[in-house]
This record gives structure tokens, C-alpha cells and sequence, in this order.
């Protein structure tokens, strides 16, 4: 029975890719585009004549198509033309010959708009794709002080064009991908040319090419395939909105993947340290940067910690705390019904209803909604009994402290972590937090973005990149691109002569 299925799936197989073949070989035909568009209301078969009297055919998908750019550059030509060939009269516009039907049913579907000569019997294309595109607004994800205040579209072409205005060169190239059975995603592979390490861009290329799926709509899938660990909580890939974000990372030796119909550009190769830096680093001074990156880490640190470390000492190792410290914590918890640890678990998991709950509302009653909420629910929860005061205050600052992390999904991932730490610590106590953080840098040490070590430049130690890891250093001391990216160009500068 399984061979006679294999059987009729490999007979299926064979004939589809008989079929896409044929299909591929197929002549452009009238008949043919008629069947394929039918039951399509918006696309449109229209008819002009000519100065000279020959009749020319439009085919066009109204609804993809600059309708006021086809009347001025497209229609009025044709009509005032006379003896010239079609692709000579239409002048403000590349007019492109085609003859195969699947090449055809790919323009048209993209924004194109197919003409047939009939004196000539030729098929011809012309772009005009409808420019459908929200203006360049100010980025909601990566907000900053000072800076600039653009971010990405769901056009492609624009965004390509603030890359360009930010890196005017001619090294810097992009080659075009095609993903998705369906959805005919646009992927764009950027990089500079003699500075990005040439096997980078070869693993990247690979992995595009080697996309089978149907439908992608965000970037954040296209990041899903090429990921070398799909299991892990850890982004390898970073997402930004960011033009200046990304031209810096274009800058130091990296690659960026832009996605169409989405605003989020992916970067690679990252590390675990790089998801920790903001555009903000290198616009403050750099005491002051190097302190509030410094404050992140910490700040990292804590909320992973705090909330365990509650459920450790409360559990196991209440005899580690001094004398005062203890006395506070055994009247706060006097009457409490629950052990630390599903109180811990009851106020962590209202935490994260509360987060998004406000990131789900309009956004002027998000704020409110997770500034009156976190303190109503935490109130109430110390009044009825439910929670500890302790408790409450170590949940808003390990709660404020998620905060810190500029990037939003590794602050998700942050928040698995916690859920795992306060089970280590309900079993082993302090030496499960210390479990904890062995196997958690032990992860994080397995780790690859692009096939490049996730922990660089700590593991692989590159010392010349820590002036700007834990710290940023002064600029004037960051002379030399990170070594772990292997750049072409080791030098940030150039000798004037």
C-alpha cells in the first residue's frame, strides 16, 4: 500500500514538472493570457489604434499598475505614433520583448503591463508598477534621543535608496533573489564589495537560494530558513528599521538582507554582544555611552537573576541572608497562601499578560494600560494576600530592567530564560542558578550566525575588538574593523596623499 502511494506521488511529481516545463516553453498567446485571467475582475484588456491605423493590445492588472503614468507614457504615445516601431514610440519607458507565457504571467503579476504589435506579431513589456508606499516616519521599535529620525518602508526601492544616500559608492552591490511559490517575495542581498569577507556573502547566497516554501510576508520568516540553529531562543539573525543602523553594519564588514513588503532589514553576521548596542552608543560621548552600555549588561543580568535568586534563598538558602533581611522577608511572608515559587510564577506570568496585552492596544491607552495595570494588579496582589512586598519590588525592577535590552526579540528571549531559572532555582536553589549559567553560556558558545562564532570576540578572543564589546571606545581608537568579522579592508581610514 505505501509503494503503490509513493509510486502515485512520484508519477504526480513527474508529471507537474512535465507540466511547469511545457508551460515555461509555451508562446506568448491571446487565448492563453485570456484563460489565465479569467475570473479576475481587475485586470483589463484594452484595445488602441494607432496614428497609422495599427491596433495595439494592452493587457494589465489594474489594481498593480500606475494607472495616470500608463495614460501619459503608455497610451499617448502609441496614439500620436505613426510608421515607428512600438518600442521606439514609447520613449519614457524600457519596453522589453517577451515570449515565453510564464515570463509573461510573472510580469503581469508583478506590475507590468504586456502590449501586442499586431503588424509585428511581438509581445512586449513595460514596467509601471503602482508605487504603494506609506512616507518615511520615524522608527517605533529602536527610538532614540538625538540621531536620525527615518526609518524603512514596505518599499524596497526606498529603502535601497536611504542605504545609498548614506553609502554613495560603487562597491557597495546588491543582487536580487525570488522566494516563495506563492508569494514571489523580492529578497535583496546587500553588501560592500571590498569590504564584507567574500565567504559571508557565499553562505548567504546559498541559503536564499536553497528556500523552499510557498509564502513569505516578513522578514522574520526568510530569517527562520536561513538560521543555522532553528531551535534556539537566541535571534541570529538582527532586525532593524534603522538606515543608519544598518549602513554602519554595511560599514564594519557585514551583509544585509531586505525583505520586500516589510520595513524590518535583517543584518548578519551578528553576535550575542551585538544585540545589546544602539545607534544612541555612537552619538553620546563616550564615557557616557560606555556607561549605559554597561548598565544593559547589568541590567540583563538582574532581571534573569532577581526573581530566581528570590525563589533560591526563600527555598533553600534562606540562611545566606543576614539577620534583618530575613526577619523582613519571613513577616512579608507570614500569611502568604503559595510557596515562592508559583508566587514568583503567578506574578512573572501576570507580568507578561500585562506587557502584551498593552503592546496589542492603541497606543494611547498602551502606556496607560501597563503603567495603571502593573501597579493596580501588584497592589492588589499584596492587599489580598497572593504576593509578598518583597516580591512585588524585585518584579519591577527585573521588569524595568527587560527593558534596557534595545533589541526586542532578545528581550522574548529573556523572558524564557527567567521561566528556566526559576525552575533551576526551585530544585538546587542558588546551585541551579549557577547550572543555569553554565549551560546557558555553553549554549550560547554553540551558537553560530552565518557559520561565525555567536560569543566573538570573547570566544574566539579578538582583544582589538573590545574597545568597543563591553565598552565604546573613543572613535579615534576604533581604527581597525572588528577582526572577527574578517574584513577585506582591515583599516577604517585612508591615507591622503
Amino acid at each position: 500500500m505505501f509503494l503503490f502511494r509513493n509510486k502515485f506521488r512520484n508519477k504526480n511529481q513527474q508529471e507537474q514538472k512535465k507540466s511547469q516545463a511545457t508551460d515555461q516553453q509555451t508562446a506568448v498567446t491571446f487565448e492563453a493570457l485570456k484563460q489565465l485571467l479569467a475570473n479576475m475582475e481587475d485586470a483589463e484588456i484594452i484595445v488602441r489604434q494607432m496614428k497609422s491605423g495599427n491596433k495595439i493590445m494592452l493587457i494589465y492588472m489594474r489594481t498593480l499598475i500606475d494607472v495616470e503614468r500608463m495614460n501619459e507614457s503608455i497610451i499617448g504615445p502609441l496614439l500620436q505614433c505613426s510608421d515607428q516601431p512600438l518600442d521606439h514610440c514609447i520613449t519614457t519607458s524600457k519596453v522589453l520583448e517577451i515570449t515565453k507565457l510564464e515570463d509573461a504571467k510573472e510580469q503581469l503579476m508583478t506590475g507590468s503591463i504586456l502590449l501586442f504589435d499586431n503588424t509585428a506579431n511581438k509581445w512586449w513589456y513595460v514596467r509601471l508598477q503602482n508605487p504603494l508606499s506609506r512616507g518615511i516616519e520615524t522608527s517605533e521599535t529602536e527610538t532614540i534621543l538625538y540621531g536620525a529620525k527615518d526609518s524603512f518602508s514596505e518599499q524596497l526601492e526606498n529603502n535601497i535608496t536611504l542605504i545609498r544616500r548614506r553609502l554613495p559608492i560603487t562597491t557597495l552591490k546588491t543582487e536580487t533573489f525570488t522566494v516563495g511559490s506563492l508569494s514571489k517575495t523580492n529578497v535583496v542581498l546587500m553588501y560592500i564589495e571590498d569590504v564584507t569577507n567574500p565567504t559571508f556573502i557565499k553562505i548567504a547566497k546559498e541559503k536564499i537560494m536553497s528556500i523552499d516554501y510557498d509564502m513569505f510576508l516578513d522578514s522574520s520568516q526568510i530569517a527562520a530558513f536561513m538560521e543555522d540553529h532553528m531551535h534556539s531562543v537566541f535571534p541570529q539573525f538582527q532586525q532593524t528599521d534603522r538606515p543608519d543602523m544598518v549602513a554602519y553594519s554595511l560599514g564594519v564588514g557585514k551583509l544585509t538582507i531586505f525583505v520586500s513588503n516589510t520595513p524590518f532589514a535583517l543584518i548578519a553576521p551578528i553576535t550575542f554582544f551585538h544585540l545589546f548596542q544602539s545607534p544612541e552608543d555612537y552619538i553620546n560621548r563616550w564615557l557616557v555611552a560606555s556607561f549605559l552600555r554597561s548598565i544593559r549588561y547589568l541590567s540583563f543580568l538582574l532581571s534573569l537573576v532577581l526573581m530566581p535568586l528570590y525563589v533560591a534563598l526563600s527555598t533553600h538558602n534562606y540562611q545566606m541572608l543576614p539577620l534583618q533581611i530575613l526577619s523582613v522577608l519571613l513577616e512579608s511572608r507570614s500569611k502568604l497562601p503559595f510557596t515562592p515559587f508559583w508566587e514568583s510564577f503567578l506574578i512573572l506570568g501576570t507580568m507578561e499578560i500585562i506587557k502584551e496585552a498593552s503592546l496589542r492596544m492603541p497606543t494611547k491607552s498602551s502606556q496607560t494600560l501597563g503603567v495603571i495595570g502593573g501597579i493596580i494588579v501588584g497592589q492588589a496582589a499584596v492587599e489580598a494576600g497572593f504576593a509578598s512586598k518583597v516580591l512585588i519590588v524585585l518584579a519591577g525592577i527585573s521588569a524595568i530592567a527587560s527593558f534596557l535590552v534595545p533589541n526586542y526579540l532578545m528581550t522574548k528571549s529573556h523572558t524564557l530564560i527567567q521561566f528556566i531559572f526559576l525552575i533551576l532555582s526551585l530544585y538546587l536553589g542558588i546551585f541551579g542558578i549557577m547550572i543555569g549559567f553554565v549551560g546557558l553560556l555553553a549554549h550560547l558558545n554553540s551558537l553560530t550566525s552565518l557559520k561565525q562564532p555567536y560569543l566573538a570576540p570573547v570566544s574566539p578572543f579578538y582583544w582589538k575588538d573590545w574597545i568597543d564589546l563591553f565598552i565604546r571606545g573613543p572613535l579615534q581608537w576604533t581604527k581597525i574593523r572588528p577582526l572577527s568579522l574578517y574584513p577585506l579592508q582591515k583599516w577604517r581610514y585612508s591615507r591622503r596623499r
